[in-house]
């Protein structure tokens, strides 16, 4: 989408206000944000929880990695007195990518007033979307210096997305909408960073229970988890690519997407190379192929060729050490018996999957903590699934395939930043201390 000069000077006021506004409230200047963030027990979704609103109301919402921006069902209980609704050809407006201008007549009310700007707050889930007023409201989150959160701090103006009730379905119970971490202008990391003035980057760390947190940092490290473990120094760096092609569920021609797309050059399984279609490995000019990061899909997606010559050839490793195939249990298909499956700290001990970034020594170990997942006491499977043909993209590396690891999303450099599995270093995510110091 092209922007004339003017706009880019009312963007640029804009940013200044949005920045004076916080300066405005407080002169403290968080060095990094912190939200925690639970794995739900029945979806296998990633819920986080914000404040929002005056008087400040706690939400929880869906993390969605790739999300272009918050969005929150406006339709039930939306009470504030400092909703704002973004109005058509603003600087705000422009900044959300939209020129489009909405008018909805059963206001004003938050989600529902004339001469508004629109965006399309996407269920990632189910796919569904719909249009939706783009507003402003205070946003409050926690400072942190990377040990322990601080004192909390606001954003007057947070620019978001008003979704309705019926896009709720498909998400995890109690939440009320999804905070999209993506490349997008509204995103939470460009939208906090901005009004913070840290750098451009944040850090998610995904819990495998069900009761204690993991934790999400906006800014720059420390990473700090208990007892005494400081993760930023086992980071290993990729580029991050960005694909051509909107992934998003509404879209505008020749946007590109505010997914986070890394390059897989091959795959080894127990460090022998899969031999694969390596054209699928790469974007095309549609927006086809490659590897994507997601915290939507619970377990990684292998398109269906690649899929086949991975599970093959861990089931072949597996036999070596004598472990037995048993039938399949929805959702995966190869499954075994945990017979002769010994336990290490790095999971079960089975052949390790290796997916190969740049160089043969920049290298994403997945281990049996991340690769098996435990369905009884006598079975336990590969957590990968077949994503059939043709998918849109070739690899998506799903929310259990991310567990247990630091990854860091630099949007300024366009790098990620990953771990191995922190079982290594003998701390997991559930171990950032949220006990405030404020």
């Amino acid at each position: 989408m092209a922007f004339s000069d003017t706009t880019f000077v009312n963007l640029s006021i804009f940013m200044l206000l949005l920045a004076s506004n916080v300066s405005a409230q407080s002169s403290f200047r968080p060095p990094a944000l912190v939200l925690p963030v639970r794995k739900d027990a029945s979806t296998l979704q990633y819920v986080t929880k914000i404040n929002q609103r005056t008087p400040s109301v706690s939400l929880n919402v869906v993390l969605d990695l790739g999300g272009q921006f918050l969005w929150v069902d406006c339709d039930k209980n939306y009470i504030s007195s400092t909703y704002r609704p973004v109005r058509c050809r603003s600087a705000q407006c422009s900044l959300a990518g939209n020129d489009g201008c909405g008018n909805c007549t059963n206001g004003p009310k938050p989600g529902c007033n004339t001469n508004t700007c629109v965006v399309f707050p996407d269920n990632t889930v189910t796919h569904t979307a719909t249009g939706g007023e783009v507003a402003q409201d205070s946003l409050t989150a926690a400072s942190t210096d990377g040990s322990n959160p601080g004192r909390s701090v606001t954003v007057p103006q947070f620019i978001f997305g008003c979704g309705s009730t019926f896009l709720l379905k498909g998400l995890a119970s109690g939440t009320v909408g999804m905070a999209g971490l993506g490349r997008a202008r509204i995103g939470l990391p460009s939208q906090l960073s901005a009004a913070f003035s840290f750098h451009k980057k944040f850090a998610i760390c995904l819990s495998t229970s069900y009761t204690v947190d993991g934790v999400v940092f906006f800014g720059d490290g420390p990473y700090n988890f208990l007892p005494n473990v400081e993760a930023a120094g086992f980071l290993q760096y990729t580029p991050l690519f960005i694909n051509p092609v909107s992934t998003a569920g509404v879209s505008s021609q020749g946007e590109p997407s505010d997914e986070y797309f890394i390059g897989v050059k091959s795959i080894r399984v127990g460090e022998k190379a899969v031999k694969l279609n390596n054209t699928l490995l790469t974007i095309d000019r549609q927006g086809y192929g490659g590897t994507k990061i997601s915290t939507v899909n619970p377990y990684t997606v292998l398109e269906t060729s690649i899929f086949k010559a991975v599970t093959n050839a861990f089931i072949s490793e597996a036999a070596t050490r004598n472990i037995s195939r048993v039938p399949g249990v929805a959702p995966f298909e190869v499954c075994f018996s945990s017979e002769n499956v010994l336990g290490t700290r790095l999971g079960a001990s089975v052949p390790y999957i290796d997916l190969v970034l740049q160089g043969q020594n920049v290298v994403w170990t997945i281990t049996g903590s991340n690769s098996m997942v435990y369905v009884n006491d006598n079975v336990l499977c590969l957590g990968f699934v077949d994503g059939g043909l043709n998918p849109r993209t070739s690899i998506v590396i799903g929310g259990y395939q991310l567990e247990d690891l630091l990854l860091q999303f630099d949007l300024a450099t366009s790098r990620l930043g990953f771990t191995s599995t922190l079982l290594g270093a003998q701390t997991t995510c559930s171990n950032f201390n949220f006990t405030s110091t404020a």
